[in-house]
């Protein structure tokens, strides 16, 4: 495995593993800056992840230690999980979004056990079956919680703040507030003559917000301590509008690849949310739960191949797209159902 790849202009990625993910790896970026180098992302917080990010940084002739700051897109651990870690190794600063940073206060605050006990709720009242919620509260009852990924990460000692142009020194790199995969996504743009010269306008650190072959996780914004109503399917696409107005020449991702044409993926991916709307409305001819509805969308693989974990995932994408589907006033939950379910208007 290639661990380093210049993108010219003072700028390299790293490949930091994520452990037992299909996703193999987060793309940390470097950037060089009169002050040192810094960071977007860190990676997942293993002794194998940091032993890359570690390794990576030597074959550009540099230490954890010499990192200066640390810009992190989002606050999911195999962005955030490694912040802690290098402002240990380097003092270093780490930023993020107000939003992401409030996720990351309440995570680290809660009491032992609130997150699962959360989670079987919130699957029990979309209608998991018991077989689902049985590990759960298994975990709940042995005290297995305090081991989950994110409960104690490291917390932001910057914000990011929304059209900021940031200080670092020697670069103009401007933060675009990119909600829907977080309520506190950030994408950078580098607004900067690309090196190779491609037309469009400088290069874009696009997180997890714009990957070229893979459309993010859009599900509720998970957090028990918060009971806004949101619509994360609708941050997301208009968040995707504003980053395909930018027309930048190139996109740096945290996963896959870098790639070019940034507005034709754009394009791509809000016909996709369309189509995948569409093909709901047509589900939800007869009452569902979001449960029953998660079982009927079309995933990577059939409903039974999914793996326990990813079916959580899977059924919180659907409530995204429920939650989309009746703020446009296309789909209403049925009146004293319980488990809700939900059933399309007209």
């Amino acid at each position: 495995m290639t661990r380093v790849t210049g993108h010219g202009g003072g700028v390299w990625s790293l490949k930091v593993p994520i452990p037992d993910n299909p996703l193999g790896h987060t793309l940390v970026h470097v950037l060089d800056t009169g002050r040192g180098p810094v960071l977007v992302d860190t990676g997942w917080d293993d002794p194998a992840s940091w032993t890359e990010l570690s390794d990576g940084l030597a074959e550009l002739g540099l230490a954890p230690a010499d990192v200066h700051g640390v810009l992190v897109t989002h606050h999911h651990p195999d962005h955030h999980g490694l912040s802690g870690r290098v402002r240990e190794a380097s003092g270093a600063w780490i930023a993020m979004h107000a939003a992401d940073i409030a996720v990351v206060r309440r995570t680290r605050e809660a009491r032992p056990g609130a997150w699962l006990d959360y989670l079987a709720g919130k699957l029990a009242a979309v209608g998991a079956p018991e077989e689902h919620l049985a590990p759960l509260l298994a975990a709940r009852e042995s005290g297995r919680s305090r081991t989950l990924p994110g409960l104690r990460a490291a917390l932001p000692d910057r914000e990011i703040a929304p059209g900021e142009l940031l200080d670092l020194a020697g670069r103009r790199l401007r933060a675009v507030w990119t909600p829907g995969h977080t309520p506190g996504h950030v994408c950078l743009h580098l607004e900067e003559d690309h090196p190779a010269n491609l037309p469009g306008r400088g290069r874009l650190f696009s997180g997890d917000h714009l990957l070229p072959g893979i459309s993010p996780h859009i599900g509720l914004y998970e957090d028990p301590d918060d009971s806004t109503v949101t619509d994360p399917l609708g941050d997301y696409l208009d968040s995707l509008e504003r980053v395909g107005r930018l027309g930048a020449a190139e996109v740096l991702p945290a996963h896959q690849h870098p790639f070019t044409d940034a507005p034709a993926r754009v394009r791509e991916l809000l016909a996709h949310h369309e189509e995948r709307l569409t093909g709901l409305l047509s589900l939800l001819a007869a009452p569902l739960t979001p449960w029953r509805l998660a079982e009927r969308m079309e995933w990577n693989r059939p409903w039974d191949e999914i793996p326990y974990g990813s079916r959580t995932i899977a059924v919180s994408e659907a409530e995204a797209h429920l939650r989309r589907l009746v703020k446009l006033g296309r789909v209403e939950a049925v009146p004293g159902s319980a488990p809700v379910a939900y059933v399309a208007v007209g």
